[in-house]
């Protein structure tokens, strides 16, 4: 399974909007965004490309930093400049490597500059247990209909 697998059933879904910014919003704007509209991760896109990743992680660290306060920082000072990102080519098992490996809840998908989506963990975790609900029941209606042993003559 390729994560273009991924992103046709997530867009069919109730989830398919894709939320950026500019690196030039203040970071209160990006928390504003996040908590409007329930989601854990903003790209960030400048000149039509993508040029970094903002989730609750970036967030909380830039607010640590500053004392507890957002005061005027910008989505650019907070944000992951180079965020691990993936093509509609990449294989699932790759993901879910690259996800636990480099402990990231959210990968933007571009193939060539084009900004294809975002794949979440969660994203991912619901891949894996709709695939294994399938083959499960693929399973059991195939042993529903194993065939009987035909008599033995004798």
């Amino acid at each position: 399974m390729k994560v273009s697998d991924i992103l046709r059933v997530k867009n069919a879904g109730s989830h398919s909007t894709l939320f950026t910014i500019t690196p030039e919003h203040l970071l209160s704007d990006s928390m504003k965004l996040l908590e409007i509209n329930d989601i854990g991760s903003l790209i960030v896109m400048s000149q039509g490309k993508v040029t970094g990743m903002l989730t609750f992680r970036e967030v909380i660290s830039a607010i640590v930093k500053n004392d507890g306060m957002v005061g005027s920082t910008t989505v650019y000072a907070a944000m992951d400049k180079s965020p691990l990102m993936l093509t509609s080519e990449t294989e699932l098992d790759e993901v879910r490597r690259l996800m636990l490996t480099n402990h990231a809840r959210y990968m933007p998908v571009v193939d060539g500059q084009v900004l294809m989506g975002v794949i979440s963990f969660y994203d991912v975790a619901k891949t894996i247990v709709d695939s294994q609900n399938f083959e499960n029941q693929m399973l059991k209606a195939y042993i529903r209909d194993w065939p009987a042993e035909e008599e033995k003559q004798g």
